[in-house]
């Protein structure tokens, strides 16, 4: 009989694969989000991903989407809510004086919080106008 850990990781691999086919590198520990965010020169663009059908059906798609931007993040990275919750807490830290949201997106600058999409900007919207919010913190943040 399968674990109920394995079991969960084999239901979210697809969730995670979704992001990382495409270039989105996982951060799954404090420490690699320390040691990433510390050291961070450029922007990135953060994906708190998620397992609600507003991370599937809209977030990871929006945040693939953006990226056909001309001007776009220089890393992208991702932390898995519910799933990583140290690493994922740990990354929330860096968003200061936004509460706990997920899924969400952070744009960073040199390893600071410089534009913060929430889910309640993402629930109810449709993919291309969350792409838009990111396509245009890029041009303001990213040139």
């Amino acid at each position: 009989m399968m674990s109920y850990e394995a079991y969960m990781n084999q239901v979210i691999q697809p969730m995670r694969n979704e992001l990382t086919s495409v270039g989105f590198q996982e951060l799954r520990t404090p420490e690699e989000v320390t040691e990433t965010f510390d050291n961070m020169k450029g922007t990135a663009l953060v994906v708190v991903n998620s397992v609600c059908g507003c991370a599937a059906g809209l977030a990871r798609p929006a945040a693939i989407y953006s990226l056909r931007h001309e001007v776009k993040p220089d890393n992208i990275y991702t932390v898995f809510a519910g799933q990583d919750k140290e690493a994922t807490v740990k990354a929330r830290e860096y968003f200061e004086g936004y509460p706990p949201s997920s899924p969400s997106y952070a744009l960073l600058k040199d390893g600071k919080l410089v534009s913060m999409v929430e889910r309640y900007q993402i629930e109810g919207s449709d993919l291309e106008a969350i792409a838009k919010l990111l396509t245009d913190a890029y041009d303001q943040n990213c040139k």
